[in-house]
């Protein structure tokens, strides 16, 4: 048996606190630790297994999470159980949902031959892998040395408050806000569902202080109106990520909850969460914490590495990573503020439009339209075009109090009037699409087709 992460002590030093609330029940440190004891004798997996762990933020979940790191394991979490037919593709010899432990069939190399998690074996090492959310149809497999994220999170201080756990566990984000919670003997208050009226109902009930979100989510809230249902004034801090803030929406956001501190993060499924610092003079510009993370920027492009990076891909994209350096595909500009430099994320690699030549951020339309008075929410993407290549087509929600989704002809020339001062002519949409809601994947990001 491996000697236990100095993260877990306070574990023991704080046993009375509550760690986890979930569907109303209360669970103490000391609940955590007594049934991460009982799973290390009773879970009848050998150690450094790769392991496959199904589940949310149940207490069950976590505390099986928490002992297979305990037990060296590398682990793969994953919100629902994949089909049968895809299981065998996991990097995995077992997949554990609800208590029960399968053994997986493989005809593929046992996972500890892989070079990669060869590595956290000799090294005694706990593993993580966090599958990518398969924008372009096949899911990465990333591997992080998990003792060394466990290293960063036990350096932090005592700091308990209460967090909303609205990220998803299989998530990059889900798991920073988990380790970080219970690294500072915090409270994890977990909605029964994520929506605007359970996070609205959670952060009522149990006074929660923190909510890490994303954009996409955050207007759901608005648009669901939660402040006129539920009391809210626990609020302190909304950290935003995971995809662009539009300018609209934080005033939008600001007007609402006044009385909240909105603060920019920054992170990916391959470097983990990175401490920024928010610029005081302009909005959306960060710093990165150079203690942690060294960057460099290449044709606009954001290039990063961290210590507590992925040690790579386990399908091998070698073209991801120049001697140890990740292509995050994030497309910066920099400001400089008291001697400092500050990046802001204007878009994505693979989302650029080609108009004849000429490329068109889709977030650079959309926060444009979006300051249109009668447009909820809208989305900019790219459409073949015989002429020149690719054109700009848009989806919007409309307030239909305020504009007629019947008045088609009118809506278009309305845009095209809007932007016209505002935009070149080649980043003016040419088709525009009427909906009552735009796509959101199970990360709270809006899908762009």
């Amino acid at each position: 048996m491996f000697l236990r992460h100095t993260f877990f002590e306070r574990f023991q030093t704080y046993k009375n606190r509550i760690a986890l609330i979930h569907k109303d029940q209360k669970y103490t440190y000391g609940d955590l630790n007594e049934k991460i004891s009982e799973l290390l004798l009773s879970l009848k997996i050998p150690d450094q297994s790769a392991v496959s762990l199904v589940g949310d933020y149940s207490f069950e979940t976590i505390a099986t999470f928490l002992a297979l790191c305990i037990k060296k394991c590398i682990i793969t979490p994953i919100n629902l159980k994949p089909p049968t037919h895809l299981i065998e593709h996991l990097w995995a010899q077992f997949l554990i949902e609800k208590n029960q432990v399968l053994p997986i069939k493989k005809n593929l190399t046992c996972p500890q031959n892989h070079p990669l998690i060869k590595q956290l074996i000799q090294k005694n090492a706990s593993g993580l892998i966090i599958l990518s959310s398969a924008s372009t149809g096949k899911p990465k497999s990333i591997l992080h040395n998990l003792d060394l994220m466990l290293d960063f999170y036990a350096q932090k201080t005592f700091n308990p408050t209460n967090v909303a756990g609205v990220f998803l566990f299989d998530h990059i984000a889900g798991i920073d806000v988990l380790l970080s919670q219970f690294s500072t003997s915090g409270i994890l208050c977990v909605p029964e569902f994520r929506t605007p009226q359970s996070v609205g109902e959670i952060i009522q009930k149990y006074r929660v202080e923190i909510l890490p979100s994303s954009p996409t989510f955050l207007r759901l809230l608005l648009l669901a109106q939660i402040t006129d249902t539920f009391d809210l004034t626990s609020l302190k801090l909304i950290i935003y990520g995971s995809e662009m803030m539009p300018p609209q929406l934080l005033k939008d956001l600001k007007n609402t909850l006044q009385w909240v501190k909105f603060k920019q993060s920054f992170g990916t499924s391959e470097t983990n969460a990175i401490k920024t610092k928010n610029a005081k003079t302009a909005s959306g510009f960060i710093r990165l914490d150079p203690a942690h993370t060294q960057y460099k920027i290449i044709n606009n492009e954001l290039w990063l590495k961290s210590k507590t990076q992925t040690l790579g891909y386990l399908e091998t994209y070698e073209d991801t990573f120049e001697e140890g350096w990740f292509k995050t595909g994030d497309l910066v500009e920099t400001i400089s503020e008291d001697g400092e430099e500050f990046i802001k994320i204007i878009g994505r690699t693979k989302e650029i439009i080609n108009v004849g030549g000429q490329k068109v951020l889709p977030q650079e339309v959309e926060n444009t339209i979006g300051e249109l008075k009668g447009i909820k929410d809208c989305l900019a993407y790219g459409e073949a075009n015989p002429i020149t290549g690719q054109s700009v087509s848009l989806k919007v929600v409309l307030d239909e109090k305020i504009l007629d989704p019947k008045d088609k002809i009118g809506l278009k020339k309305l845009i095209r009037e809007f932007c016209k001062n505002r935009l070149e002519n080649y980043k003016i949409p040419t088709k525009i699409i009427v909906t009552q809601n735009l796509n959101v994947s199970t990360r709270f990001k809006k899908m762009r087709r």
